[in-house]
């Protein structure tokens, strides 16, 4: 059985595993979500360079395991597949949540689709924040219970991680990794993401949901997690 690192996207924290992580243990996996830096209960923790690779990293090192499974989601991608690079032979598979992935000196900005400049200055007027944007969550798949949980959850994520440039020691394509794509987010994966899936090494798996399946599908999604473990 496979150690599990969930780790959410941007408004997010540990808790918005909660049900993937029962699914998981009920198979005889470890399941543990992080929260990040800034977020959630760890809302007051300072944000700098390379903070959220260094969490996930921390979490590994805490943990100590051999197989581990790293999961990001959405914005998440871009720290889990840097840090999956740094964990040598302790990795096992690293799972990408309809996410971004890290491109060598790019941002979660840098791929925004108003532009970079945009999003930086809409960060700028909310004193450098991201905060939640409700508009998101229209055609993905939510019950209006599942909103309302999100949005009671939701913190305003730090715009210094958004805008933090990555730093790659293994190319993407050398993971072992697999791609969930959400279908009712786009049929089609990121040009980014369809490169790296030209690897051996990965594989694509495509859900019926939308962006956020740990709430929409979290059965769903663990039965995906759960077949990325190794045998």
């Amino acid at each position: 059985m496979a150690e599990f690192i969930l780790v959410a996207g941007a408004w997010l924290g540990a808790w918005a595993w909660d049900d993937v992580a029962d699914e998981l243990r009920k198979a005889g996996h470890g399941a543990h979500p992080l929260t990040l830096s800034g977020l959630a209960d760890k809302q007051g923790a300072p944000v700098g360079p390379r903070t959220h690779v260094r969490d996930i990293l921390d979490e590994a090192e805490r943990l100590d395991p051999r197989d581990v499974v790293l999961v990001g989601h959405s914005y998440a991608g871009i720290p889990v597949g840097q840090a999956a690079g740094l964990l040598g032979d302790r990795l096992a598979h690293v799972v990408f949540v309809d996410a971004d992935v890290p491109v060598e000196g790019e941002s979660f900005a840098s791929c925004w689709w108003q532009g970079k400049e945009t999003f930086e200055a809409a960060l700028a007027e909310n004193d450098g924040v991201w905060p939640l944007d409700t508009a998101g969550f229209d055609g993905q798949g939510l019950s209006g219970e599942e909103i309302a949980r999100f949005a009671s959850g939701a913190t305003p994520h730090p715009g210094a991680s958004l805008t933090e440039p990555a730093e790659l020691t293994r190319p993407l394509g050398d993971l072992p990794a697999t791609y969930v794509k959400c279908l009712l987010d786009g049929e089609e994966p990121m040009d980014d993401v369809a490169e790296a899936l030209k690897s051996d090494r990965w594989r694509l798996v495509e859900m019926d949901t939308g962006h956020w399946p740990m709430f929409s599908r979290p059965r769903e999604l663990a039965r995906v997690l759960h077949a990325s473990a190794p045998r």
